[in-house]
């Protein structure tokens, strides 16, 4: 039986949950699930109620319309040329203590599925650029569609991945994959994503098959999937709280700042950008 649950914002994101797969959907298909404040709000949300959910044995993230989610709104940006950090959900967010540490909005929505004590597979098909492709990082397991449009897209905004993905980069790919994707920014497809070891498995129809996985996982003992997911956290990620803490330390030496804003205002403009050393 399907169980649709009610959400902190049902128009930004919704849950339902059946046969033990709780199915997370980001609605925001307007603007390709973009990152606003709202949006960020209220993934972080639905994050820590499914925290309380017992009957959810596996989570399986996806984002309606054309794309999973195409990285932060273009509002984020006009608050990082004010010098505003807040409405870009990035450092000066609101926060929380976790186990982690304290971690601001964005490194929220990311990290919370880390966090919960059941596997999590995202679907992935469109774009997940910047804050999106984080969001991904975060799952467990990522099923994409060959097509789609990834990209570690924060240098072309002058700024760098601070939702948890630098940690989670180290995780999946060598080292110097991690640095060449971070420092030029290049939008690559999942076809590249799933030779680099981003993405677990290509599909032609990424949420059928994360839906199919996700039944199979729920059919086992979920004392032992739950087991399993903290044993291989805990080893994974040691040491992630100090990483976390570079991450805000450093977005916030960026953001606002001369350069970072010249990144922003040639984008928009549509020039090459002019630095300064």
């Amino acid at each position: 039986m399907s169980n649709e649950i009610e959400t902190s914002d049902p128009e930004r994101v919704s849950l339902r949950i059946e046969s033990g797969v709780a199915v997370v959907r980001f609605e925001r298909s307007d603007k390709r699930n973009a990152l606003d404040g709202r949006q960020f709000l209220a993934i972080a949300a639905v994050g820590e109620q499914l925290k309380a959910r017992p009957d959810a044995r596996v989570v399986v993230l996806t984002g309606a319309g054309a794309s999973f989610c195409a990285g932060l709104d273009f509002s984020g940006f006009s608050a990082m040329l004010d010098g505003g950090m807040e409405e870009a959900g990035s450092e000066g967010s609101p926060g929380r203590l976790t186990d982690s540490g304290l971690t601001h909005l964005g490194q929220q929505v990311c990290w919370v599925w880390q966090e919960l004590d059941v596997p999590v597979v995202a679907a992935i098909h469109g774009h997940a650029l910047g804050g999106g492709l984080q969001i991904a990082l975060g799952a467990d397991i990522r099923i994409a569609h060959p097509a789609t449009q990834l990209s570690v897209r924060e240098i072309h905004w002058g700024i760098i991945p601070d939702m948890t993905g630098t940690l989670m980069l180290d995780r999946l790919v060598r080292p110097d994959i991690a640095r060449e994707l971070t420092f030029t920014g290049r939008i690559f497809d999942a076809e590249e994503g799933h030779r680099l070891g981003l993405v677990t498995r290509l599909s032609d129809d990424p949420f059928a098959d994360a839906m199919g996985l996700a039944a199979e996982i729920a059919a086992r003992n979920p004392e032992a999937v739950r087991a399993a997911k903290r044993l291989l956290t805990t080893t994974a990620h040691a040491g992630f709280a100090e990483q976390f803490a570079a991450e805000r330390r450093e977005i916030a030496a960026l953001i606002g700042r001369p350069n970072q804003v010249e990144a922003i205002t040639a984008n928009l403009e549509s020039r090459s950008p002019v630095f300064s050393d």
